[in-house]
């Protein structure tokens, strides 16, 4: 082989390498609820950072946020938020804790819809999914745009569950009055380890669907709805760009 030709493979892998990180993924973010809503940004491990974790996002409004394209973590929508006369920020649902509206490295408390990524992991590909195994409370649709790959596909949850929400999972408003705010998971009302998949449980051909998890993948049947919903749950795309919609409309693709 020709030796300037050999030295050039490398350097032009690392330019792909380089390149993939000047030029970030944005991630369109879009409201279609009837109130305010404020999604918040969670990173994995070992993660770079978003260039932010929190911010407040209008009905109708939309908001692109460049996101680099070795990122990991998750992103949920907080709703019915105020601050109070110290400033304190808090949501009723998908509260983060950190009593701002920028989350800085505090995941939300259940019960919240989670969209969850790796991007460009094995073999180039973005992995995607969105996830009730912390429960619910908004709905949310993730589609990606631009890339490339047979399972670059829509995935979800569409429907508002927590009307129908079976009364051991609801999640009350305040001290109960008001309607629920979210749709608790078994394991976390529970904390059985067959609900959790945990201990004896821990493996996927032992910690099997349960009624209640049922209820959100009969609901929802894109969506992760237990840990081990891998086959019907995860999505991949390669070098894509993703649009997260809160509370769309009815979706058939």
């Amino acid at each position: 082989m020709n030796r300037l030709l050999f030295c050039t493979i490398p350097i032009t892998l690392l330019s792909l390498t380089l390149l993939s990180e000047v030029h970030p993924a944005s991630f369109k973010i879009v409201n279609r609820c009837r109130s305010t809503i404020w999604p918040g940004f969670l990173s994995g491990a070992n993660s770079p950072q978003p260039p932010t974790t929190g911010f407040a996002l209008e009905p109708g409004k939309s908001r692109t946020v460049p996101i680099p394209r070795s990122w990991s973590g998750r992103l949920w929508g907080r709703s019915l938020c105020s601050t109070d006369s110290s400033g304190k920020f808090s949501c009723l649902s998908g509260d983060c804790g950190s009593e701002k509206v920028e989350c800085s490295g505090s995941g939300a408390k259940p019960p919240a819809t989670l969209a969850e990524f790796t991007l460009n992991g094995d073999r180039g590909l973005d992995f995607y999914d969105v996830s009730l195994v912390d429960g619910y409370n908004l709905p949310v649709l993730v589609f990606p745009k631009g890339g490339k790959g047979a399972g670059c596909g829509a995935t979800g949850c569409l429907v508002e569950l927590n009307a129908a929400c079976p009364a051991d999972l609801k999640a009350a408003r305040g001290n109960g009055g008001g309607g629920g705010v979210g749709c608790r998971s078994a394991c976390d009302v529970f904390g059985d380890p067959q609900y959790c998949c945990t201990g004896a449980y821990g493996t996927p051909d032992v910690c099997r669907p349960s009624a209640y998890s049922l209820f959100f993948k009969h609901a929802c049947p894109r969506a992760y709805s237990y840990a081990y919903d891998d086959k019907t749950s995860t999505y991949t795309c390669a070098n894509a760009n993703y649009v997260i919609i809160f509370c769309p409309p009815p979706y058939t693709r």
